[in-house]
């Protein structure tokens, strides 16, 4: 699937799967992600067995169609929205106040990541599924940037543990930049990204 021309009974497919509690394997403008439906906590606690994830110590990540749903899940202020229309879409992980709608293995958590990918599947994706996605990096101690990068070394790696694989070709194998904005009115970054925060 490439994001000039998705196929829409794909993405149908791949959306049922995730209703039902599936795991999967997609581009974002990043790397490949392991995601599943955000609100469904049987899919969430696999997606964190997957990747050795403590969800009560690390924080998630979740990708979002667009602000408008990612507002939803995340307590976003005045603030917080004029930062987040100013590098959104893009690799930008953004650490927001989490709401209370999220799945169980969100709850006791204060915080969630909110991705709005540059990436047409990616967002699509959480279209089509009408909420957000869980979102891992699909990644794996030893591997470097070019296998990262390449749909079929990441399919080697984790087709075995997931339900699809959605191959969107090569990828930038970049981290994105993670910018906290619990305090809106001082933007934190705590990771550098590949492209400078517009605060």
């Amino acid at each position: 699937m490439y994001a000039s021309s998705i196929n829409d009974r794909y993405l149908e497919e791949i959306c049922a799967l995730l209703k039902k509690g599936g795991v999967i394997v997609y581009p974002t403008d990043s790397m490949y992600a392991i995601g599943c439906d955000a609100l469904n906590n049987r899919a969430v606690e696999k997606v964190c067995r997957i990747k050795g994830i403590n969800p009560a110590k690390q924080r998630l990540s979740m990708v979002c169609a667009d602000m408008s749903q990612g507002s939803e899940f995340a307590r976003i202020d005045n603030e917080a929205f004029r930062v987040l229309k100013g590098n959104l879409p893009g690799p930008f992980t953004f650490i927001l106040p989490a709401s209370t709608k999220l799945a169980k293995a969100f709850k006791g958590r204060h915080e969630v990541g909110l991705r709005v990918p540059d990436n047409e599947i990616a967002r699509r994706l959480a279209e089509e599924l009408g909420n957000p996605i869980l979102s891992a990096t699909a990644e794996w101690e030893g591997a470097d940037d070019e296998e990262l990068s390449r749909p079929e070394d990441v399919a080697l790696h984790f087709e075995s543990e997931v339900d699809a694989f959605v191959d969107g070709g090569a990828v930038p194998a970049r981290p994105t930049a993670v910018v906290s904005l619990l305090d809106s009115s001082s933007p934190e970054i705590i990771r550098e990204g590949p492209v400078a925060l517009d605060a």
